[in-house]
């Protein structure tokens, strides 16, 4: 339960960037339909876990998709003309697919929709192939979810004060799809010491420390920065006029 709670609350940044340049009024409502998503696709998950379990591509698939998005946020960053910085969500292929269909709300909706499929099958994933208990898991995935819907709402305000934080949420993102993209390696390569210490299939304890680690590690890169910002204003605050 632990490590779904550490996992929500790397989601719940995630989701908060990717509402970020709604308006205000319209921000909680698109985090309002993505923990709906959330909810559902955890679901869908755990009803179907064994056939999800054996189709192992999901996760490489998942996680070079994951790869792709930091790498495109980090080099829209790094464009000379790019000066704002929010999430240029209108150079993603799912956001300018729907745009013209949907409109900014909705196709901001369906991009946060498919950031909750790419989490929940990460998080379902790690929560049964680490422990088989169907009552356990289940409880661990929503408690996960709900505290995901507090966190979001939260981080939301934060980002306004940090806006750096978009940019480790997506360092997260990169972080998460490395770690889903490492599971074609361990795949063919079962007496690896990587599958040793990342593969559950192979080792479930080292698998379960690993998965907290990699979770405690994602966590202390927000909350370092903002007591460092907080301290010594490094990385700078928002300026606001208020």
């Amino acid at each position: 339960m632990l490590l779904e709670v550490l996992l929500s609350v790397d989601n719940a940044a995630v989701l908060a960037t990717m509402v970020r340049d709604l308006p205000k009024e319209q921000q909680g409502r698109a985090l309002k339909y993505g923990i709906i998503g959330a909810y559902f696709f955890r679901g869908v998950c755990l009803i179907f876990a064994a056939l999800i379990l054996n189709i192992w591509w999901l996760k490489p698939f998942g996680g070079l998709y994951l790869v792709y998005l930091t790498y495109d946020y980090f080099k829209s960053k790094a464009t000379p003309e790019e000066e704002d910085d929010t999430l240029n969500k209108t150079e993603n292929w799912l956001y300018k697919s729907t745009l013209g269909l949907l409109g900014h709300f909705w196709a901001t909706v369906a991009l946060v929709e498919l950031m909750d499929l790419a989490f929940s099958i990460d998080n379902v994933f790690a929560a049964v192939s680490i422990n088989p208990n169907v009552i356990l898991v289940v409880t661990g995935v929503f408690v996960g979810i709900l505290a995901m819907r507090f966190v979001a709402q939260w981080f939301v305000k934060l980002l306004d004060k940090y806006p750096f934080l978009e940019s480790i949420a997506f360092v997260v993102i990169g972080i998460l799809g490395v770690k889903l993209a490492l599971s074609l390696y361990t795949h063919y390569f079962h007496d690896s010491w990587l599958a040793n210490m990342t593969d559950s299939e192979v080792n479930k304890e080292n698998a379960e420390h690993f998965d907290i680690y990699v979770s405690i590690f994602t966590f202390a890169l927000f909350c370092l920065p903002i007591l460092t910002s907080m301290l010594f204003n490094f990385p700078k605050k928002q300026v606001t006029d208020n």
